[in-house]
């Protein structure tokens, strides 16, 4: 059993979604497993990680939509603004997205669909720099 762990340190320009799936790959390639599980964690609580379509970007687009409808910046009935209007709204939306994501290794590679990317998901209006841990293991 071998078992490897990266953390990552990624950026964001902003609110918005940022594809990861390269930099997450190159750690499962590094960790030398074969068969096995890929673990991803992001140690905040106003950004999150998805499992996303790849192919057309309007997808996160319309997720970021739906986000301002759902959580939105200045809500009058939050109370919490330490940091600004989009504070409480940001660790709303990572609360109902999720902080980690898991995908199955398979010869080597991660095992996603075919449509399928690895995001980091920005909740916050400002660019922030962000860790994840990569944790993998298997055969």
């Amino acid at each position: 059993m071998r078992l490897d762990q990266t953390t990552l340190e990624l950026h964001s320009r902003g609110r918005g979604s940022y594809d990861i799936t390269g930099e997450v790959a190159a750690c499962v390639s590094s960790a030398g497993v074969v068969t096995g599980l890929c673990q991803v964690f992001l140690q905040h609580t106003s950004a999150s990680l998805m499992l996303c379509e790849n192919a057309d970007p309007q997808v996160r687009v319309d997720l970021e939509t739906f986000m301002a409808d759902l959580a939105p910046d200045g809500d009058r009935r939050l109370a919490h603004r330490t940091e600004g209007p989009d504070d409480m709204p940001a660790h709303i939306r990572a609360i109902l997205t999720g902080a980690s994501v898991q995908v199955p290794v398979a010869q080597g590679r991660l095992a996603l669909g075919t449509w399928q990317g690895i995001y980091l998901w920005e909740h916050r209006t400002g660019a922030y720099r962000r860790r994840a841990v990569v944790t993998v293991w298997g055969e």
